[in-house]
């Protein structure tokens, strides 16, 4: 019973440190693959791109407004120079996988899976006693410190809060033809059209 509380007492010590993630530190390092295939490290945007991450517990759980709405207000959020994503700690693969998930709901940004929890923990927003990720999201500088997390999350309001949050910020404005460009990237059609215009970013 003594050796129990001990390793108990140890689990809520360890949630408690990587709970204590505050504005200020630097972010934690991550490397997830997203569900477009391609692999995002926190360090490939250092001194290039703000970054936002918003965890959500599971794909696939009838909880996917946080998905929908980055989705709904990408026009809003590519007027800005951040790279955002959303993370779980689903696998990529899979029926139940990430990459499904975003297939289901057309996203048109990454979303990031942790399977191992590794980051997830890292993070705060898994524990030794919460296995699924808190609805958390994390607004990391260029310098890769954190400048924001909101641990209040709406789920339904939270793309159009994320990009209020942007200007709150002060985060950097894409100029309109960056704008632009953002958008090429994520409709072929109109990618094909800037490229008909001979738009090179």
């Amino acid at each position: 019973l003594k050796k129990f509380f001990s390793l108990f007492a140890g689990l809520c010590f360890g949630c408690a440190v990587a709970a204590e993630l505050k504005v200020g530190d630097q972010a934690p390092e991550f490397s997830l693959k997203g569900s477009d295939g391609k692999t995002y490290k926190l360090s490939d945007f250092k001194g290039k791109q703000t970054v936002v991450i918003a965890w959500f517990p599971k794909a696939f759980l009838g909880l996917n407004e946080t998905v929908q709405v980055f989705r709904e207000n990408g026009e809003d959020l590519r007027k800005f120079n951040v790279a955002y994503f959303t993370a779980s700690c689903d696998p990529a693969e899979g029926k139940k996988g990430n990459i499904n998930f975003a297939k289901s709901l057309e996203a048109d940004y990454p979303i990031l899976s942790d399977p191992t929890k590794e980051t997830a923990k890292n993070y705060g927003v898994v524990t030794g006693l919460r296995p699924f990720p808190h609805r958390w999201t994390f607004y990391i500088g260029k310098d890769g410190k954190i400048l924001k997390i909101d641990k209040k999350v709406s789920a339904a309001k939270d793309g159009a809060n994320v990009a209020k949050t942007l200007k709150e910020l002060g985060v950097e404005q894409n100029s309109p033809l960056e704008t632009i460009y953002c958008r090429s990237k994520i409709s072929p059609r109109f990618g094909e059209a800037v490229q008909a215009l001979n738009f090179t970013h």
